[in-house]
């Protein structure tokens, strides 16, 4: 059977999208969020949020907390790291509505894994990225060809059985 690398694929570039559209950064705490306070936030990251300031005040805690954390983030971050992310806000935000949805739902899957099994997808996604554009897409016509059942096999016996040192892709179905 195919390796789930389509699937961690799809979860780790829901996982990019979702996070910067909804929590730009920073672990989530298990603690409810206190209110953010606009004067504690910096300079730069006022005027990055500017567009909130008049309503800061009514936004949930949770909210301030993230884009807080978001804008920090932003600040951090090189030229060539801002145009990829906005890049890749921009492809959200031109995704439909349900496919969307769906991207949250697989993010929100991602998350209830267990974190050496978030690591597992990380580490596949990194060779399935590493590997020759054809075999990519090669892997993605056969996922696309199987059924949900089959699909529900496969990551089934990958959770089962996961890879031994990163062995080699298996295509067989």
């Amino acid at each position: 059977m195919i390796r789930v690398a389509f699937l961690c694929a799809s979860l780790l570039f829901a996982a990019a999208n979702w996070s910067f559209a909804q929590e730009p950064a920073g672990p989530q705490t298990a603690a409810p969020a206190a209110p953010r306070a606009w004067q504690s936030l910096s300079p730069p990251q006022q005027q990055l949020l500017q567009s909130f300031q008049g309503k800061w005040d009514s936004l949930p805690p949770e909210r301030q907390q993230a884009l807080a954390r978001g804008s920090q983030r932003w600040l951090s971050m090189t030229p060539e790291q801002r145009a990829g992310a906005q890049q890749r806000f921009q492809q959200w935000r031109a995704l439909p509505p349900e496919q969307r949805q769906v991207l949250r739902e697989r993010w929100q899957q991602f998350k209830s894994l267990p974190p050496e099994q978030q690591q597992r997808v990380r580490e596949q996604y990194q060779r399935f990225r590493q590997m020759p554009p054809e075999r990519r897409q090669e892997l993605r016509r056969q996922w696309r060809q199987m059924s949900p059942e089959q699909r529900h096999r496969v990551i089934q016996q990958h959770a089962a059985h996961p890879p031994a040192g990163g062995g080699a892709h298996h295509n067989q179905r």
